[in-house]
């Protein structure tokens, strides 16, 4: 059976692309790699993109909960110092945190871009993962990041 590698990249619809440019370059650090037309390319790394982001203008409707539809998408960080600074970054930009979360072997920041997009920042601990113990919370709580 032929499977896939790995989540190449992801691709929304936004109101003003502008601004969302601006807020997925200047508080989750994405580098704009091209633009084409009404839709901008952004990458975290040396790739063609992780994440597309195109103009829909002003009078579509917001993302509704109650419907079919992505919850949220994911960007990793690489230690659990990293995402306590992503997170002290996120309240610095004003942004709202919906919540964080640890599990088994991880802990996530989420909230929303400027559309109401769900957008999950992680750490993942391979230690703790490859020890197949996937029952309960991850022991390191963003709750015990100074505010």
């Amino acid at each position: 059976m032929v499977k896939v590698r790995q989540l190449g990249h992801a691709n929304i619809r936004v109101r003003d692309v502008e601004k969302s440019e601006k807020f997925y370059t200047e508080v989750l650090g994405l580098n704009v790699v091209q633009r084409r037309g009404m839709t901008v390319f952004l990458s975290a790394r040396e790739h063609s993109h992780e994440l597309a982001i195109g103009a829909m203008g002003p009078d579509v409707l917001d993302p509704d909960e109650t419907r079919i539809g992505t919850n949220h998408f994911a960007w990793e960080v690489g230690s659990f110092e990293e995402l306590q600074e992503m997170y002290q970054h996120l309240k610095d930009k004003g942004v709202n945190i919906l919540r964080t979360r640890s599990n088994s072997f991880s802990t996530g920041i989420y909230f929303n871009d400027p559309d109401g997009n769900g957008i999950e920042v992680y750490y993942e601990d391979l230690e703790e993962f490859r020890k197949g113990n996937w029952s309960g919370e991850y022991a390191r709580k963003l709750e015990d990041v100074p505010a």
